[in-house]
């Protein structure tokens, strides 16, 4: 698993939260998006460059969350995220909600991302991504942005 993390930030919104109180249980998949968008951002990439450059897709072809505590209405979250290159034609990342206030870890998850052409047929990633995934892994070097940091 990479060892470059990047902590997004997210306020959860009350148009987010169920009649109980508690962030709708979807929204955890969204959160998890602007996870690893934002793990890319922190690295100087985009999914944007990944198809105008690459002209390769990243749909979803596997998720999986696990929720241990709600996050409540104007609760501040950490989507703190991880990539690494699966194999040649998947990009795996994981995640962890964390509430900001206490750090306390209140979902886990994964998604699987299948490398296709943009229309939609299985592509093997290019060289350049299969090499920016393994750089990840290795702390990311100089290109970590400030929202990203290295763990051990």
């Amino acid at each position: 698993m990479s060892t470059y993390v990047c902590d997004a930030p997210v306020r959860v919104r009350y148009a987010e939260t169920d009649q109980m109180g508690f962030a709708y249980y979807a929204n955890y998949l969204a959160w998890f998006e602007v996870g690893r968008c934002e793990w890319l951002r922190s690295l100087g990439w985009s999914y944007r460059d990944l198809e105008a450059r690459d002209a390769i897709m990243l749909p979803v072809i596997e998720a999986h969350c696990e929720y241990r505590q709600p996050a409540r209405y104007d609760d501040e979250l950490l989507i703190r995220s991880r990539g690494e290159l699966a194999s040649p034609v998947r990009i795996r990342f994981t995640y962890d909600v964390v509430r900001a206030g206490d750090g306390a870890v209140l979902a886990s998850g994964h998604t699987v991302h299948a490398s296709t052409d943009l229309a939609g047929r299985p592509k093997r990633l290019p060289a350049r991504v299969r090499a920016f995934f393994a750089q990840a892994g290795r702390g990311a070097g100089d290109s970590a942005g400030p929202a990203g940091r290295v763990v051990e």
